[in-house]
């Protein structure tokens, strides 16, 4: 009989369900959830074992992980359910990317209902969370750190603690409004290449080898081509969606007016983003932007 906790994994989206199977192929046994039939239909279908109702995944596990679209739903399943549903002591793991003072509301929650937290961000996309290669920025207690880490590592390549509760968020929304700020910089040199005369393989030989070199071009080139697995290769299905990013770069804008940070281009980048994704292209991958630079409708 397995030794390994028992988690119930609320949101089976497009990164929550690699997510998912990856712990269940490494022998994990779980209880997965989503509001979406559909999901959880691709859940059973892989094997994991699906309930009826979030309430249902909460019951008799030893972790509950959520993988929800909003700091809002976080809440309010914490609040109607979740936090009711689970025993006494359950280690409530929060991946979502969430604002950070939501994300410190949430633990103090669960802390109060008698449970422990933590937030655990993820970065790498899709991709990433297929080949189990995630990132996840953690804040979380010490004292939790050895049973967390040996769930996130059967996910991810790299685990960062980043200090107490909801530390992890605000390491994701510096990250993200990095990615985004660096996305659109590698959408322009690739434009402005283009009407150079410079071939997309050229271009690409010398960014990713010299001083330009970043994951926006190493491992999302913006153009089909130079890196086979990015979404630029397939008509920009996303990987991570214009929408996401929009979200999370809000959520940069209103961490900035919060602290009083002056940061135009991750103001800027939050804007462009929130038009790219309003004008018809929420479900397009991120890198899709390149579209609306060449076109000149940002």
């Amino acid at each position: 009989m397995s030794n390994l906790p028992v988690i119930g994994f609320l949101g089976l989206g497009h990164m929550g369900l690699p997510m998912a199977i990856n712990l269940h192929r490494a022998g994990y046994k779980l209880k997965g959830f989503d509001v979406v039939p559909a999901a959880v239909q691709a859940a059973a279908d892989a094997g994991i074992e699906t309930v009826d109702s979030g309430a249902d995944a909460a019951k008799d596990v030893d972790i509950v992980l959520t993988m929800f679209p909003s700091g809002q739903h976080v809440l309010d399943a914490y609040r109607s359910y979740l936090l009711d549903a689970a025993a006494p002591n359950t280690l409530f793991l929060e991946c979502s990317t969430i604002d950070v003072a939501q994300a410190r509301e949430a633990a103090e929650l669960a802390v109060a209902a008698g449970h422990r937290s933590a937030d655990a961000p993820v970065s790498g996309g899709v991709v990433g969370a297929e080949a189990g290669t995630l990132t996840f920025m953690l804040g979380a207690e010490a004292a939790d750190l050895a049973e967390i880490t040996a769930v996130l590592e059967h996910m991810g390549k790299r685990i960062v603690h980043c200090g107490g509760h909801g530390s992890g968020q605000a390491a994701k929304i510096c990250n993200n409004m990095l990615l985004g700020v660096s996305m659109i910089g590698a959408a322009e040199a690739f434009v402005l290449g283009e009407r150079l005369g410079l071939e997309h393989q050229a271009l690409y030989d010398v960014i990713s080898t010299a001083s330009g070199q970043c994951w926006s071009v190493t491992t999302n080139c913006p153009v089909p081509g130079p890196v086979p697995a990015s979404p630029a290769n397939r008509d920009y299905q996303p990987g991570f969606a214009a929408a996401l990013m929009a979200k999370d770069l809000g959520l940069a804008s209103s961490a900035l007016e919060h602290t009083d940070t002056d940061a135009r281009m991750g103001a800027l980048a939050a804007a462009l983003y929130r038009k790219f994704s309003d004008e018809g292209n929420a479900g397009t991958d991120f890198s899709g932007i390149i579209n609306a630079v060449r076109e000149g409708t940002l």
